[in-house]
C-alpha cells in the first residue's frame, strides 16, 4: 500500500469534516471524506467506492490523494463484471456491444476512468483520433498515473502526426514501466517517424533480445534497417520473420518493395502456396499478390505479373471509400479560392522564414531522387514526408458551424485562421525532424501539391518543386505499388489516370495564379540530363551548385520511401520507358488522360545525352 493510500484509508483527514455549528441540516449532507475513506477500506475491491473518494479529494483540491484513490479504483475495476465484459467485447471486435456497455456506464458514472479509457479505445479503432484524445485527457486529469490511458493518448497523438507530443507521452509511460513491450514498440515507431532510426533499431533489437520469436518485430526492424541503408541486414530481418511465421505476407511484400532483389523460384512457389491457403486473410492476399506481381515481372512474365497486380489492386480498392468525383470537386473548390486575387489579398500575412522546400507531385514520380540530390547540398537537410499540412487543413476543415464558410474560404477570417500562426505552427511541428544546423529543410510529402496555395499564404518564402513523370509511366508505377496508407486513387488505373489529370490541371491553375512560385522537374529530363536539371533546381532555390549533389548515391541519410534503395545507386534509365513495354495493360488509363499523353514533353530534350552515371 502506498503512503498516499495508507493516509487515505487509515488517517483522519484534517478539515475533512468541518463542523456546521450544530445547526440541523435542511437536506441530506454528502458523505464526508472520512466516511468515504472508511467505505473504501471496508470494501477494497469496490471500484465505485474508490472513485467516490477520489472525486471528494478532487473537489477539496487534494490532487495527490485524489490520484491515489483513482489508482485504487483502476485496480479494483479488474473485478467489475460490466467493465470486464466490455473489455472482452472490445478484444473480440464486438465494437457495438462494447460501446453500449461503456456508454451506459459513463451515463451513470461519468468519472469512471476505466470506462473512459475503453471508450477512447473504441474511438481509436474507429479512426476518431481527436475524440479519443479528448476522452483520454479527461481520464488522465482524474488519474494521471494511469499508464494504459497515457499509452493510448500517445497512440492517439501519433495517429494525428503530433509526434513531439506523442514522444513526450510515451516517455512518461516508460519512466514508470521501462520494460513494457507495447510502450517500447510504440516508442520505436515514433522514433522512426521523427528520423531517429538508431533509437528505433535499438528498441527493436532490445525487444527481440527478450522475445526473438516475434515475426512482426523482425519485420519492423527490417523497415528501420532499410531506412538507413543496411540492406543486407534488412533482408535478413525480413527473412527471419518468414522463417518464424511462413504466413508473413507483409515480410514478403517488404522484400519485393526493396525494388532491388530478385525472388527465387522457391520464393515464388512458397508465396503461391500461401496465397492458396484457406486461412490467408484478405490483407495477406493483397501483400502476396503485389509481391508475386513484382517477382513475375522480374522473371519476364508480364502477363502473370499483371494478373497478380490486378487482383491485389482490386482487393485493396474494394476496402476503400474513395470518391473521384468528390476529389475533383475539392480540387475545383481549391482552385476557385486560391486565385491571383487571393494571393494578393493575403500578401504579407504569413511567416517569412525561407526554411522549407516542398517537393510535391504524384507518388512514384521521382520525388525521392530530387530530394536525395538536394539533401546532398551543404545547406539543405532532407527530412521525410511530413504530414503536418494535411493535419492542419483537416483541423481547420473540422472547425466552425454549419453557417460558417468551410475550408479554404475560412482563411479569409482571421479569427478562424491566423496565417502567421499557421506558418509558425508548421515550422514548430517540423522542428523535431531537423537534426542539423542546415538553414533549409525538405518536406517531401507528394500530396502537398494540393496545398500549394496554402503554402504560398502561410509560408510565402518557401520553395515548391513539382516533380512530374510521364502520365502512363506514373500510372504504371503507382499501380504496381502497395502503399502503407492513403492514396485511395492508386488501385484502379482509370481512377489513377483521372487523379493525374486533376493534379495536372490544379498545378496549371497554381502556375497562373502564382507565376514562378513552383519549379517543375520532369523526371525523364532529370534522368537524361542530371547535371543540367540539378543546376536549374539550385538556381531556383538561390543556392550555388555543389558537385557532390551529383554523387547523391553516396549520401547515407535515412530514406523512408519505396525508392530508398534505388537512390543509393547511380541514376539508371531502365525505368524511364517501362510503360511502353506494358502499354497493353494501360489501356484503362488512356481515355481519362487524353491530351496529357500526347502533349507530354519529349523524354530527351534536344542536345542532351543519356547518362547512366550521374557523376560522369
Amino acid at each position: 500500500m502506498s503512503d498516499d493510500t495508507h493516509e487515505i484509508v487509515t488517517g483522519r483527514i484534517a478539515n475533512g469534516d468541518p463542523s456546521d455549528g450544530g445547526a440541523a441540516p435542511s437536506a441530506p449532507r454528502p458523505p464526508t471524506i472520512e466516511a468515504l475513506s472508511r467505505a473504501a477500506v471496508e470494501a477494497p475491491h469496490s471500484a465505485g467506492a474508490w472513485r467516490r473518494l477520489g472525486a471528494a479529494y478532487r473537489r477539496q483540491g487534494n490532487r495527490r490523494r485524489a490520484t491515489a484513490a483513482y489508482a485504487r479504483s483502476i485496480t479494483a475495476s479488474f473485478n467489475d463484471p460490466e467493465l470486464v465484459q466490455a473489455g472482452q467485447a472490445l478484444a473480440k471486435g464486438d465494437w457495438t456491444g462494447a460501446e453500449a456497455m461503456v456508454v451506459g456506464r459513463l451515463a451513470r458514472e461519468a468519472d469512471d476512468v476505466v470506462a473512459l479509457r475503453l471508450h477512447a479505445e473504441l474511438k481509436l479503432r474507429a479512426g476518431h483520433f481527436q475524440a479519443a484524445e479528448a476522452l483520454l485527457r479527461h481520464c488522465l486529469s482524474l488519474a494521471p498515473t494511469y499508464p494504459a490511458a497515457r499509452y493510448s493518448l500517445a497512440t492517439a497523438l501519433f495517429r494525428q502526426a503530433r509526434l513531439a507530443e506523442a514522444l513526450h507521452e510515451i516517455d512518461l509511460v516508460l519512466v514508470t514501466a521501462p520494460a513494457d513491450p507495447p510502450a517500447r514498440t510504440l516508442k520505436a515507431a515514433i522514433a522512426a517517424s521523427v528520423g531517429d532510426s538508431a533509437d528505433s533499431i535499438a528498441l527493436h533489437r532490445g525487444l527481440l533480445a527478450e522475445r526473438p520469436d516475434q515475426p512482426a518485430i523482425w519485420t519492423s526492424l527490417g523497415h528501420s534497417l532499410r531506412t538507413i541503408g543496411q540492406t543486407e541486414e534488412s533482408i535478413a530481418a525480413y527473412r527471419r520473420a518468414i522463417a518464424l511465421q511462413p504466413m508473413s505476407a507483409e515480410a514478403y511484400w517488404s522484400l519485393a518493395n526493396l525494388k532491388t532483389i530478385a525472388f527465387s523460384a522457391a520464393d515464388v512457389a512458397a508465396m503461391r502456396d500461401l496465397l492458396a491457403r484457406p486461412d490467408a486473410t484478405a490483407e495477406d492476399r493483397i501483400h502476396l499478390d503485389f509481391a508475386l506481381g513484382k517477382a513475375l515481372e522480374d522473371a519476364g512474365d508480364p502477363a502473370g505479373a499483371f494478373a497478380h497486380y490486378r487482383a491485389g489492386n482490386a482487393a485493396r480498392r474494394a476496402g476503400l471509400r474513395y470518391d473521384g468525383d468528390q476529389v475533383a470537386r475539392s480540387f475545383a473548390r481549391t482552385a476557385r479560392y486560391f486565385d491571383a486575387a487571393c494571393v494578393a489579398r493575403h500578401k504579407g500575412k504569413g511567416e517569412t522564414a525561407p526554411d522549407p522546400i516542398f517537393i510535391v507531385g504524384l507518388p512514384r514520380s521521382g520525388s525521392t531522387l530530387v530530394e536525395q540530390i538536394l539533401a546532398s547540398h551543404s545547406r539543405i537537410e532532407g527530412t521525410q514526408e511530413l504530414p503536418y499540412l494535411d493535419a492542419m487543413v483537416h483541423r481547420l476543415a473540422q472547425g466552425g458551424g454549419a453557417e460558417q464558410p468551410s475550408y479554404p474560404a475560412l482563411l479569409d477570417d482571421p479569427a478562424r485562421a491566423d496565417l502567421l500562426a499557421l506558418g509558425r505552427e508548421y515550422l514548430a511541428r517540423a522542428r523535431i525532424h531537423r537534426k542539423s544546423a542546415r538553414p533549409f529543410f525538405i518536406d517531401k510529402m507528394p500530396n502537398n501539391f494540393v496545398h500549394a496555395g496554402l503554402i504560398r499564404l502561410i509560408l510565402p518564402n518557401a520553395r515548391i518543386i513539382d516533380v512530374r513523370r510521364h502520365p502512363l509511366g506514373a500510372c504504371l508505377s503507382i499501380y504496381r505499388q502497395l502503399f502503407s496508407h492513403g492514396q485511395g486513387f492508386a488501385y484502379d488505373l482509370g481512377e489513377t489516370a483521372r487523379y493525374y489529370r486533376d493534379y495536372a490541371a490544379l498545378l496549371d491553375h497554381f502556375d497562373a495564379a502564382m507565376p514562378g512560385a513552383i519549379h517543375r522537374v520532369h523526371y525523364e529530363h532529370l534522368v537524361h540530363d542530371t547535371e543540367g536539371e540539378a543546376r536549374r533546381l539550385f538556381d531556383y532555390l538561390g543556392l550555388a551548385f555543389e558537385p557532390q549533389c551529383l554523387r547523391f548515391y553516396e549520401n547515407d541519410r535515412p530514406v523512408r520511401t519505396p525508392s530508398s534503395e534505388q537512390v543509393r545507386r547511380p541514376i539508371f534509365s531502365d525505368g524511364v520507358d517501362q510503360w511502353r513495354r506494358h502499354a497493353a495493360w494501360l489501356q484503362p488509363a488512356l481515355a481519362p488522360l487524353g491530351a496529357l499523353v500526347r502533349d507530354y514533353p519529349d523524354v530527351a530534350p534536344p542536345g542532351t545525352r543519356l547518362s547512366t552515371r550521374s557523376g560522369d
